[in-house]
């Protein structure tokens, strides 16, 4: 079993790597193999509605970000989570830019798997940012995970996010929802 987690931060290390990395050590703790993907500094391409994924499932942009991530998705993936700093009211734009590709070429292979976002901010925003990500999932007919409150750590500087208890706590919870979701999907028809 694997999730595949996206750090949709320019700050590879930052407080958003260190949310999603909180969520990580908890599922490695269930027993399920994670990976953490940073979106990093390079410009980042938008879709342009080419339709050429339409024809070969494959974005025309084959750059190695959103390869590396189409590869591990197509390899097998059981859950997805998405983290992002919050930027003016909501996520990365960089971050979406992404994942309209990648949510438009591999929705057949992402549907009904668990899925949830993590979102980073210093202040305020972090609802919105969070719906926004969410809407990538419930278009694609994933489950959302949740947590024991919405998926949000506080943090400025770097590693302020660890100083979050709350927050550090909300992704943990997160990340045991997770495993116990993936879990119970994998098991066979009519078992509980």
């Amino acid at each position: 079993m694997k999730v595949l987690l996206i750090n949709g931060s320019p700050k590879e290390h930052g407080n958003t790597f260190q949310a999603l990395t909180e969520v990580a050590n908890t599922l490695n703790t269930e027993g399920i193999e994670t990976e953490i993907v940073s979106i990093g500094k390079d410009a980042i391409h938008g879709c342009i509605a080419c339709g050429y994924c339409g024809k070969t499932g494959r974005c025309t942009y084959n750059d190695d970000l959103y390869y590396k991530i189409w590869r591990t998705v197509q390899d097998g993936i059981d859950g997805l989570v998405v983290g992002s700093p919050v930027y003016y009211g909501g996520p990365n734009g960089s971050l979406c830019a992404l994942l309209d590709r990648v949510f438009y070429t591999l929705s057949r292979q992402l549907q009904y798997k668990p899925a949830a976002s993590v979102v980073v901010c210093r202040r305020g925003g972090a609802s919105a940012a969070f719906d926004r990500l969410n809407k990538y999932f419930t278009i694609t007919n994933m489950p959302v995970v949740s947590s024991q409150y919405w998926n949000m750590a506080y943090g400025q500087t770097p590693g302020q996010v660890k100083q979050d208890e709350e927050g550090m706590q909300t992704m943990r919870t997160l990340g045991r929802n997770m495993a116990w979701m993936i879990k119970k999907l994998a098991r066979p028809e009519g078992t509980l």
